[in-house]
């Protein structure tokens, strides 16, 4: 029989949670952060270097690979995880946040979203079914349900509106995933800012019944001080014993203060986004590699971290090549920021496993303000 899906919660630590995901084709790690291979890829890295950084899992996206490929074509070459190199779980969004950014190229109804495809023009529909047929045919391991997700400021009628739609709408991604041993499906809480429109989704979701739950709608332009006001209290509206995946964040310090407040699964394209434009994240902080004060300092970006780019490269080179625009640039740096990230989330496993979770979050901002080190 195919294993389920399940999760294990096995410590605390106020409200920060760890624990394990059960997938068949691997443990997750919780909190976890999920690299994104937005096309079947995460850019200038191969799967097992990605893996080697210490991830357990990938983020995979709808919307991109229904355009290119085409889902049906991944499926006749047997899966994703076959078609990318990479045997670990694979979650993959519904498309739903890429299609609702297409403003100008995309018409919203209670059927779904018709937009033309950013690559050709083409037209293309996108409902709550034709996402999970689209989840389905890739084969990946999480499902996320279909939702419309507005762009914050906006105001209260406009996310009622839409936080109502996405609940209805995961109604339907629920009928249409039907029942996949081995696969699982998340809900997605959506409210804006809003506490009670918060709750008013949570129950729905709660009702509909999800393998995990995540929080939508955050990271979305209103600011890390009002996101962690919503994540004091949307955590806690969902299922304890589900893993709750906050989208789309996030900075270092957003990820600690998301863990602090009870999530368990992030994702961002952050780290190798960075990676590719020179900025790389280090214990003492940001460091940009394109400024000038790096050309002749032959010290690693960090002599604590153990990646290859801090093990076999100075400061001086990573530089340089930047400057050249030579491709082990992109390579080096978001190797080493995908390490970063996932020592990060290794050390908040750790001390929330000991109980010692907030001497370690004081410990991890006391070193950040110190800032870089000194030029030579």
């Amino acid at each position: 029989m195919t294993q389920r899906f399940s999760f294990e919660l096995q410590a605390t630590d106020g409200r920060a949670r760890s624990g394990v995901i059960r997938t068949t084709r691997g443990d997750i790690r919780t909190p976890a952060f999920m690299p994104v291979g937005t096309a079947a890829t995460v850019k200038a890295m191969l799967p097992e270097s990605v893996r080697a950084t210490g991830a357990d899992i990938l983020l995979g996206n709808t919307y991109h690979l229904m355009l290119r490929p085409t889902a049906e074509r991944i499926d006749r070459l047997g899966g994703l995880h076959r078609f990318m190199n990479w045997e670990r779980p694979i979650l993959t969004d519904s498309g739903g946040f890429q299609v609702m950014s297409l403003t100008d190229l995309r018409k919203l109804t209670e059927e779904g979203v018709e937009f033309r495809s950013h690559i050709d023009g083409s037209k293309h529909m996108l409902t709550p079914e034709r996402s999970m047929e689209i989840q389905r045919l890739l084969g990946s391991d999480i499902v996320m349900c279909f939702d419309e997700c507005p762009a914050l400021p906006a105001d209260r009628p406009r996310i009622e509106e839409s936080m109502r739609l996405s609940m209805r709408w995961a109604e339907r991604s629920r009928d249409a995933f039907g029942d996949r041993p081995g696969h699982a499906l998340f809900g997605i809480q959506q409210g804006g800012l809003e506490q009670d429109l918060r709750a008013e989704s949570a129950e729905a979701l709660r009702a509909i019944g999800f393998d995990g739950y995540a929080i939508g709608g955050l990271a979305v332009g209103e600011g890390q001080e009002a996101m962690f006001g919503v994540l004091d209290f949307a955590p806690d509206m969902l299922p304890q014993d589900r893993p709750r995946y906050l989208m789309g964040v996030g900075k270092p310090d957003d990820i600690v203060g998301a863990v602090k407040r009870g999530v368990d699964m992030m994702d961002c394209v952050l780290p190798s986004r960075s990676g590719r434009t020179g900025q790389v994240f280090t214990r003492r902080g940001v460091v940009n590699i394109k400024n000038a004060r790096h050309q002749d300092d032959p010290r690693p970006l960090d002599e604590h971290c153990t990646c290859p780019a801090c093990q076999n490269y100075s400061r001086a080179y990573l530089h340089h090549v930047f400057r050249a625009h030579e491709i082990i640039s992109s390579m080096l740096m978001t190797w080493h920021n995908l390490h970063y990230y996932q020592e990060l989330m290794q050390g908040m496993r750790d001390a929330i496993s000991a109980g010692c979770f907030a001497d370690w979050e004081a410990g991890f901002h006391a070193e950040r303000a110190q800032g870089d080190i000194e030029p030579l």
